[in-house]
């Protein structure tokens, strides 16, 4: 399977700035920190006005009662001039309750104006205050949550662990945090390092082999003196090797592709459907499978080789699970369903496909019937790399059975704007 792209594609993979998120209005907890500070102080300034107003108004309720007061046996006579007139006895008495009574709601009155008033000053002073306070107290927080959207947002997971937090200050709980992060990410780098180690010792020790064996098997075969049993047994080893270097191969790629996109291009997915359709159009006619295309424009972004494997891998199944009669079918489709999304549609025709059977097709080493691991012409790989190359390019794929026979495979991948 050639993972060439026509000059055209190439010509198409042009770097784009992959759009970002608007950020959404939602209370943050530096803004209810500061409104539960506010609150605690308000709640706490109202209990003291109303403690001072009960203090004072008993005070004042003492210091008036203890003028009427008099000792036991003994009468107190009051006696008072107002206007030029003199009054005395009960009216005296009455007169001047009625002005204690006034001074008494009078400074009652001005105590709780005044106090309110004073309440709501320092409130707000303590409201300002505890957002400042609670921005400093928070900054640490913001420094780990920016390096960890500094780290998600890296166009590949592994190229943003190298950052760390490295926060300096006191020893307490965010301290921890920071720490615990910085741990956690040390051993995801290092985690996602032996990942590419692995794959890019096993590309070579594992090919080297089958490429050897493979040139061994050819010169043993065009030997001059070779028999035609020699020549036949070793048609049958270069089929072996070579499902095996298919094997190899898909391995890989399914390793690499269950990542997220370094680089991403503008890609265009009718020119891919085009493109891919020429290269199996002398399999498909072999296998007695007609072929056909509905290209509409589904412009997405990401890697031009990878989307070519996705289509390559569909039609390919396409056309090797299809009818013997000489009446089969592939037809894709690619189209624009929307301002956010692009699909590709690869259906055919063949055996019924059982729907509980639709899910694990997308399994690895999974193939349809009693095709045998090592004699078939599958790895078992296709459909779980393009289920892996989909989800790498921030879409998704999904498959039903088609009414009379075969397969309706769906890919959506995001538009590109």
């Amino acid at each position: 399977m050639s993972l060439l792209m026509p000059a055209r594609l190439l010509r198409r993979a042009r770097p784009t700035l992959r759009p970002t998120l608007r950020p959404t209005l939602r209370p943050t907890l530096r803004l209810r920190l500061t409104l539960v500070y506010g609150a605690l102080f308000l709640l706490a300034g109202l209990t003291l006005l109303a403690v001072t107003y009960l203090l004072f108004d008993q005070q004042l309720k003492g210091i008036f009662d203890s003028q009427y007061a008099s000792e036991p046996g003994r009468h107190k006579q009051v006696i008072l001039t107002r206007n030029g007139v003199t009054i005395q006895g009960e009216a005296a008495l009455e007169w001047l309750r009625d002005q204690q009574t006034g001074v008494r709601d009078a400074a009652v009155t001005s105590l709780i104006t005044q106090g309110v008033v004073a309440l709501l000053v320092v409130g707000a002073a303590a409201v300002a205050l505890g957002w400042v306070v609670a921005g400093r107290v928070l900054a640490p927080l913001n420094l780990v949550t920016d390096t960890a959207r500094r780290i998600a947002a890296a166009p590949m997971a592994e190229r943003g662990l190298s950052e760390r937090i490295a926060l300096r200050g006191p020893d307490d709980e965010v301290k921890d945090l920071a720490d615990t992060f910085d741990t956690m990410v040390e051993r995801l780098d290092r985690s996602f390092d032996g990942q590419r180690r692995f794959v890019a010792n096993a590309s070579h020790e594992l090919r080297t082999p089958l490429t050897l064996n493979r040139a061994l098997v050819e010169l043993a075969m065009h030997r001059r003196t070779a028999s035609s049993d020699v020549k036949e047994l070793g048609e049958s080893l270069l089929e072996i090797n070579a499902r095996h270097e298919r094997l190899i191969s898909g391995l890989l790629l399914l390793a690499r592709t269950e990542q997220e996109l370094a680089d991403r291009a503008p890609v265009d997915l009718a020119d891919v459907v085009t493109h891919v359709i020429e290269q199996n159009a002398d399999a498909a006619a072999a296998a007695g499978v007609k072929l056909d295309e509905a290209t509409g424009p589904a412009p997405t972004t990401g890697d031009a080789l990878l989307l070519e494997r996705l289509v390559h891998n569909l039609v390919e199944n396409g056309v090797r699970y299809n009818v013997t009669d000489g009446a089969g079918w592939v037809r894709v489709t690619s189209r624009t369903v929307s301002r956010e999304t692009v699909e590709v549609e690869v259906a055919n025709t063949g055996p019924a496909v059982p729907p509980y059977d639709v899910p694990l097709l997308f399994k690895p080493f999974h193939r349809l019937g009693d095709e045998r691991a090592v004699t078939g012409t599958s790895a078992g790989l296709g459909l779980s790399i393009v289920r892996s190359v989909a989800v790498a390019h921030g879409g998704d794929v999904r498959a039903r059975p088609r009414d009379g026979g075969g397969l309706i495979v769906v890919v959506s991948l995001p538009r590109a704007h």
